[in-house]
């Protein structure tokens, strides 16, 4: 399967399978002539990462999840690891964001939204007091 073919089959552009090639988290054969030449394994590898990124995880978060996912000694509590401090960062992103959204709303909320100059908005954007 070419490129073009494992793109299609995996949903994943073809710079991001060179990418991922360029950086090691895959090594399809290459022909003669240059061409990548994908195995099934190598889709398999693809679709892993495809789904570990929809998940978020870093590079190197999935670069360490497929080599344990590779080894058969594995430890599941070293992928549990991994899991756990993804999720503790997303839910420290999702605090973040909840207080943003709290501290906008308090802004929107005090702004009178008239005809008039002044602005909560703009003035808590401004760091100023009110």
């Amino acid at each position: 399967m070419n490129i073009k073919e494992a793109s299609e089959a995996t949903g994943l552009p073809a710079k991001t399978i060179r990418y991922y090639e360029d950086i090691g988290l895959i090594a399809p054969r290459r022909l003669a002539n240059g061409y990548r030449r994908f195995a099934p394994a190598d889709l398999d590898r693809l679709e892993f990462l495809a789904r570990s990124r929809a998940l978020g995880f870093s590079i190197e978060d999935c670069r360490a999840l497929l080599s344990l996912r590779a080894d058969p000694h594995r430890a599941s509590a070293d992928v549990k690891r991994i899991a756990q401090h993804h999720l503790d960062g997303i839910d420290d992103r999702i605090a973040a964001l909840e207080a943003m959204r709290g501290a906008l709303a308090d802004m929107i909320a005090a702004c009178p939204g008239d005809q008039g100059p002044h602005c909560a908005i703009l003035s808590g954007i401004s760091g100023e007091r009110s």
